[in-house]
């Protein structure tokens, strides 16, 4: 037993020395010591990774990215503007078609028509608003002629008076001096110094002077009616301006009436042009409702023009990912669909948040309110000229980038 004990002593190494040949970490020391390449490999690897982790930030600290994106484009309904039967429909699902291209074709019969009759109204206007044109200088000129000679009987008419007043009085004095002569003969004949017929030659002269001053104020009489009918004459036509104004009023309108009928027949070569439906722009024509031999009402949707010119992307981004972005920023656009990236820049941002313009808008004052991170839609725009096949559509999901340096 002993033996084997002091064995065992013997065999086992002594702790200090241990210590002292094998320190902790030796081996990597010295491996580190005679390998130097290594360790200045690992210092400059970490100068690397550290370089690599800045230049990783610096590049994504300036890009704000989302995937909540779709591209977007103005869809305008084709619609006929009259009523009427289709006779042609000139396109496809899914056609692409240039702008002005002929879409559908109503029949224009109905509308010809129409223009034939506004045409023969206008002409009927015309010839009624010349005639009341050329009555408005001959209206001034009869007028004018009226009161000149409406004032030249007045002044006849007057002087006419004068000369019977004229004649009443000497018809007046012829009387006074033949009644006189009467008298005094009456003393005569009675003292027979006059024969009876002198007396009777005087007697019927007084009679006839007295007829003569009777006659002379039948003439006055006559005479002032005569001032009072030229002077009605002359009030009649003093209103020559009034008539005058009457008539132009009266060609004003049948000029207006010109006009109208001008109207109406332009709106009847209106209606003749709306019967063709044409595309407004180029785009692709989907959603076909329209048929050869249906009758269509005005405003009725017969397709749906997708505009690929005008195509851009609506992107929602988080509220907390706006406070470096502005319009004119740089962006790309990963297309989904294609699996490639598209050039552009911000446009504008939205002048609310998706939720504001939802059907029902969050109301936020209630009790039981929860905060959530909102988003806002903002509008990029594709580069020109990177779409020529016109492969992009309205719905894609897209993953746009913005560089908000």
């Amino acid at each position: 037993m002993a033996e084997n004990v002091v064995e065992t002593g013997e065999n086992q190494p002594n702790s200090e020395e241990q210590w002292q040949e094998k320190p902790p970490g030796g081996r990597s020391r010295s491996y580190l010591r005679e390998h130097p390449a290594v360790k200045r490999g690992l210092l400059i690897g970490g100068i690397v990774l550290v370089v690599v982790l800045i230049v990783v930030w610096r590049y994504y600290a300036v890009r704000e990215s989302t995937d909540d994106a779709q591209i977007d484009g103005h869809i305008t309904p084709i619609s006929a503007r009259v009523s009427g039967t289709v006779t042609a429909v000139n396109y496809r699902d899914n056609q692409f078609v240039d702008q002005g291209a002929l879409l559908v074709q109503l029949d224009p019969k109905d509308y010809e028509v129409a223009i034939q009759h506004a045409e023969a109204d206008l002409r009927d206007a015309k010839a009624s608003s010349m005639a009341a044109g050329t009555t408005v200088p001959i209206t001034h000129t009869s007028t004018s002629n009226q009161l000149l000679n409406a004032l030249a009987a007045r002044n006849a008419a007057q002087k006419q008076v004068e000369a019977a007043l004229a004649r009443v009085r000497e018809a007046e004095a012829n009387y006074v001096k033949l009644s006189k002569d009467l008298e005094r003969m009456s003393d005569l004949v009675k003292r027979d110094e006059v024969s009876r017929q002198q007396y009777d030659s005087a007697v019927a002269s007084d009679q006839s002077a007295k007829a003569a001053v009777d006659a002379a104020h039948a003439e006055v009489a006559s005479a002032e009616a005569q001032v009072a009918q030229a002077e009605a004459m002359v009030r009649t036509a003093e209103t020559a301006p009034q008539q005058v104004a009457v008539t132009r009023a009266r060609a004003g309108s049948a000029e207006a009436l010109v006009q109208r009928a001008e109207a109406t027949l332009a709106q009847a070569q209106l209606n003749l042009q709306y019967t063709t439906v044409r595309a407004p722009g180029a785009g692709i024509v989907s959603k076909r409702s329209a048929e050869v031999g249906q009758v269509v009402q005005a405003g009725q949707p017969l397709a749906a023009l997708v505009l690929v010119e005008d195509i851009y992307v609506t992107a929602n981004f988080k509220e907390t990912e706006l406070k470096n972005m502005r319009p004119g920023q740089k962006a790309t656009i990963h297309i989904d669909a294609y699996d490639r990236d598209l050039n552009g820049h911000v446009d504008s941002i939205g002048g609310a948040t998706g939720a504001r313009f939802s059907l029902l808008p969050p109301e936020n004052a209630t009790g039981n309110y929860v905060k959530v991170v909102q988003r806002i839609p903002v509008k990029i725009i594709f580069d020109p000229g990177q779409d020529p096949r016109h492969l992009l559509r309205p719905g894609m999901s897209v993953e746009p980038t913005v560089i908000t340096k």
